[in-house]
């Protein structure tokens, strides 16, 4: 007698676990739908850009507009690359440091910038008599270099292009849904990667290199969503380290070469390697100065 009840208990406790697993299974899933199908709503600030002009006192200096990476914020106007603006001032070139998220009035994410409002920004400051309007180049690093990649592409005002530890192709937003896209132009999302499912587990690791790299085994998806570089008017210099941490942006960065190569770019363009990680880009500086006295001269 006490078996059949043990046996019936049982019975019934595997029903009601069977139950539960179930009902948590439908809520991962639908929680997992709705991250992934969500699309947050236009920053209020959408189209804004912090912008801080450093001058030297020179005429007609060429302008070095410059873009921090992924964490956002001004980074170019802060201390702890005052040496380098302070030396590019020094050798004849204005620098003008753009904050295009996260920073004062921008929106707080990196999701869907406005690369029109970046332009317009740069251009109706280099109208400043000091400035050589006919002399801009973009630097930028990491999510940066993603970034003047694709301003240059599409701008034919900008005449150099430096990109320190960059993508060939345009990445999701860095938002907790991940899909839209990082860049908007002409009121449309640029195309980017999408991040699949199975990016969640390093994503949540902190192991951002291998959810990167996840994102491009999608060979079609990365052919859509590769930058025009050889729409660039002007020279391309490209710095990686090839121990990058973050992202494999020295195989990015051949890829970039490789497009211009293909396309017969008729300008200028460099790939560097440098061992180190991700910010070995910034301590090889001297690079960059020898880049700009050769393509972007000081008159």
């Amino acid at each position: 007698m006490a078996t059949i009840l043990y046996t019936i208990i049982y019975i019934r406790m595997n029903k009601v676990i069977k139950r539960i697993l179930l009902i948590i299974t439908l809520i991962l899933t639908a929680g997992l739908i709705y991250i992934f199908t969500y699309v947050p709503s236009l920053s209020e600030q959408h189209g804004v850009v912090e912008a801080k002009l450093y001058l030297g006192n020179s005429d007609k200096q060429p302008l070095v507009v410059a873009f921090g990476g992924g964490d956002g914020g001004n980074d170019w106007a802060r201390d702890y690359l005052k040496a380098k603006r302070d030396s590019l001032n020094k050798k004849g070139y204005a620098v003008l440091a753009v904050g295009y998220f996260n920073s004062n009035g921008t929106p707080e994410s990196l999701d869907r910038i406005s690369l029109d409002a970046i332009s317009d920004t740069i251009m109706n400051i280099a109208q400043h008599p000091k400035i050589d309007d006919t002399k801009i180049a973009l630097m930028g690093g990491s999510k940066g270099g993603e970034l003047v990649l694709n301003l240059a592409s599409r701008f034919s005002h900008f005449n150099a292009v430096i990109a320190m530890s960059t993508s060939h192709v345009s990445f999701p937003a860095i938002t907790w849904s991940a899909n839209t896209s990082s860049w908007f132009y002409k009121n449309h999302e640029v195309i980017y990667v999408p991040a699949p499912l199975k990016t969640i587990s390093p994503a949540l690791e902190g192991d951002i290199f291998t959810a990167h790299s996840m994102m491009l085994e999608d060979e079609e998806a990365v052919q859509n969503a590769e930058i025009k570089v050889e729409n660039i008017n002007g020279p391309v210099f490209i710095v990686s380290g090839k121990n990058d941490e973050m992202w494999p942006a020295t195989s990015m960065s051949n890829s970039i070469i490789e497009r211009l190569k293909k396309n017969n770019f008729k300008f200028y363009n460099e790939h560097i390697i440098l061992d180190g990680g991700h910010v070995e880009p910034l301590t090889q500086f001297n690079l960059v100065y020898d880049f700009l006295e050769k393509h972007l001269p000081v008159n």
